[in-house]
């Protein structure tokens, strides 16, 4: 099975800003996407009302709280919140470096989706650096448990996903999506998916101070006699759920710091599972390795690539 490779690097074509609701704050929030240099990677900036300015790497050591939504940073004055479907979109449409300039202290949450960051970003443009791309390469299972829920990476000839879900719900149930990942696959079959939630669980979320921005307009909300209560239904027949699931699974692999070249397989998983997993992947140097493609092409199997020495500057470090 041949994979979507590019031979070198990417960047933004321009400056790209996006503006919103943050589902958890409830405030107005707004984004701006700016072009970086090769080995940049993805670097969030979050900038305070004083003139301060917090940098933070959008790599699986900067990831703090994994309850709701996937954080990066450590203190809630200098973290950025729900990044996971930003980068979703940045991961599956091949964009390697971008600073992220963010004014307020999670992403908007747009319509709930990746899909307006992915037509953004094509219709911005992307264009390529004349630096080669370096990938990981799972070279050994790696599994990790919890309860009832598993996550392991597996040795693959491209990059797959296998998500399946269970919840005690007849509307959803037992789900299961799984791929090939292409920036085609992604933006036709998981970037409209939505995040989902409980009528019964809004007035636990609103005393805890989450969930205040969330509304029909970026969710998908299921009733007390579980049916879907957006007037619209869904977007992908029944299965909005697990491909939603499948696409958190997408960014939160994104904070690998680079692409991947493996299968991902989870099931029950959700956004602490994906990051531990990860974080027991990248801390097993004998399950993975560091290979970039041996010509530039579009296209490559996995042939085509040779292993190289981690750099110096290893995006997917601390």
């Amino acid at each position: 099975m041949a994979i979507r490779l590019l031979g070198f690097q990417t960047t933004i074509a321009s400056p790209l800003t996006m503006s919103g609701i943050g589902v958890h704050s409830g405030a107005n929030v707004s984004i701006t996407l700016l072009p970086a240099e090769a080995d940049t990677g993805v670097v969030f900036q979050r900038m305070h009302d004083n003139g301060d300015v917090t940098e933070l790497r959008a790599v699986s050591s900067q990831v703090g709280n994994t309850d709701l939504c996937t954080v990066l940073g450590l203190s809630p004055a200098r973290s950025v919140a729900t990044v996971e479907h930003v980068m979703a979109a940045i991961y599956a449409i091949g964009l390697d470096n971008v600073l992220i300039e963010v004014q307020g202290a999670e992403m908007p949450i747009m319509d709930g989706s990746s899909y307006p960051f992915i037509e953004a970003i094509e219709q911005t443009g992307i264009v390529p650096l004349g630096v080669k791309r370096r990938y990981i390469r799972v070279t050994k299972p790696v599994r990790i448990e919890s309860g009832g829920s598993w996550c392991e990476f597996r040795p693959h000839d491209g990059t797959r996903f296998e998500v399946e879900i269970d919840f005690d719900s007849p509307l959803i149930g037992r789900q299961k999506w799984e791929g090939e990942l292409t920036a085609k696959t992604f933006k036709s079959e998981l970037s409209r998916a939505r995040t989902f939630g409980f009528m019964r669980d809004v007035e636990r979320l609103w005393a805890s101070g989450h969930a205040l921005g969330s509304s029909l307009e970026n969710s998908v909300v299921i009733s007390d006699d579980d049916t879907v209560i957006n007037v619209e239904g869904l977007r992908y027949a029944k299965d909005e759920f697990v491909r939603h699931k499948t696409l958190d699974a997408v960014g939160d692999l994104a904070l690998a710091g680079t692409q991947f070249i493996g299968c991902y397989r989870s099931y029950r998983g959700g956004h602490r599972m994906n990051a531990n997993a990860l974080k027991a992947l990248l801390s097993d140097p004998t399950a993975y390795e560091v290979v970039e493609a041996s010509a530039p092409r579009q296209r490559a199997s996995t042939r085509d690539f040779v292993a190289v020495s981690a750099p110096e500057f290893a995006p997917w470090s601390a």
